[in-house]
């Protein structure tokens, strides 16, 4: 979340990438740094450790909510 506030902060359009047990403490800190705003998209948990095909899974299924998030 810091990084996607940095990157957007800096003026570059920007999404962070949440697992699903992170959400709610991901919106906490985009508030509490004054970008409630902050485009997100939430990933299945667990992703670590469940292997490149399964990552790629992931990351095929979740590019277009991404690009959409960056209004692309």
């Amino acid at each position: 979340m810091s990084d996607a506030i940095i990157i957007a902060t800096a003026g570059i359009p920007a999404v962070a990438l949440i697992t699903e047990r992170f959400v709610d403490q991901a919106r906490f800190v985009a508030v509490a740094r004054g970008m409630p705003a902050l485009a997100q998209v939430q990933l299945p948990y667990p992703i670590a450790g469940t292997g490149p095909d399964a990552i790629a899974r992931t990351a095929s299924e979740l590019t277009p909510a991404i690009l959409a998030a960056l209004g692309l």
